[in-house]
C-alpha cells in the first residue's frame, strides 16, 4: 500500500466530511455534493486497504469469464475440485480470494468428467485481481488472464478494451466519427486502462488502420469513480455475432 497516497485519501475524506456537515442545514445541494466526495475517498481507501491485505496475506482475487462463442455450457474444476457448473457463454463468476501460486484448471462439457476440453495451468500473484477468460473457438480453447484494477482517480472513469473475438481482425476503438482511443488491438490482447471524463459517448470498433466499422457501441455511459472493461466476444460475420459486453472493473 502506498502509505502517502492512503494518508492523502484519508485527509481528503475527512475534509469532505467536514464540508458536508457544514452545509448540512444551510445548503442541501452542497451537503450532498461533499458527502458524495467523502464516500468516493472512503471507497478508494477500502480498495487500497484490500490490495494491501491481499499482498500481506499472499493472496489474489480471481474470477472466470466464459468467452468461447461456440463452446457449450461447461463445468470448471480447479486442482481437481469442482468450482463452477453449467457455466455458459458470456457468464462471469464472482471474484474468489485464493492463495497466490499455480492452479490447474480443467474445463469439461457440463455434466461430464471423462475428457476435459481444456487443461491449463494458471499462475496468480499476491495482491492482484485477475479475470481469466476461456477464449477461442471450442476446438482451440485456451485460458487468457489479465490483471484488473478498480482504483480510479476521484471524479473520473477509466476504461480498457479486451479483444476476445476469435475470427475478428485487429481493431481500433474510437469515438464515433472521431478520435481513436485504442489502436491495433489483436485477438487476446487487453489494452491499458484509459482515464476519461464521465459521461455518455458513442463508440465504434473499426478494422485496424481503416475507417471500416465492424461494431457500433452507441450510448456508452461511463460513471464517475468506476472502472470498465469492454470485451469484444462472438464471431465476426458468423453466429453468435460479434458484440461487446461490459464488465467491472
Amino acid at each position: 500500500m502506498d502509505q502517502k497516497n492512503f494518508d492523502q485519501l484519508a485527509w481528503e475524506a475527512a475534509k469532505y466530511d467536514l464540508m458536508s456537515q457544514f452545509y448540512k442545514y444551510s445548503n442541501p445541494q452542497m451537503h450532498i455534493y461533499y458527502y458524495q466526495k467523502h464516500l468516493e475517498c472512503m471507497q478508494r481507501m477500502m480498495s487500497e486497504r484490500q490490495d494491501h491485505t491481499l499482498r500481506i496475506n499472499g493472496e489474489a482475487r480471481v474470477r472466470l469469464l466464459h468467452a468461447s462463442p461456440n463452446a457449450p455450457e461447461v463445468d470448471v474444476y480447479v486442482n481437481g475440485q469442482p468450482l463452477l457448473e453449467r457455466f455458459a457463454y458470456k457468464q462471469r463468476s464472482d471474484y474468489l480470494t485464493v492463495p497466490a501460486g499455480q492452479y490447474k484448471i480443467d474445463i469439461y462439457p457440463s455434466g461430464q468428467t471423462s475428457q476435459p476440453v481444456l487443461t491449463q495451468m494458471v499462475e496468480v500473484g499476491a495482491g492482484n485481481m485477475y479475470t481469466v477468460a476461456a477464449a477461442g473457438p471450442v476446438e482451440n480453447l485456451h485460458l487468457l488472464a489479465v490483471i484488473d484494477s478498480d482504483s480510479v482517480s476521484s471524479g473520473k472513469a477509466k476504461v480498457r478494451f479486451w479483444h476476445l473475438s476469435p475470427n475478428a481482425p485487429a481493431v481500433d476503438i474510437a469515438v464515433k466519427g472521431g478520435d481513436i482511443l485504442f489502436r491495433n488491438v489483436p485477438f487476446g490482447k487487453a489494452t491499458r486502462y484509459l482515464t476519461l471524463q464521465p459521461g455518455t459517448v458513442d463508440l465504434e470498433v473499426r478494422a485496424a488502420g481503416t475507417p471500416n466499422v465492424v461494431l457500433t457501441l452507441p450510448g456508452v455511459t461511463l460513471n464517475p469513480n468506476e472502472s470498465y472493461t469492454i470485451v469484444a466476444v462472438g464471431f465476426a460475420g458468423e453466429q453468435p455475432p460479434l458484440e461487446a459486453i461490459f464488465i467491472n472493473p
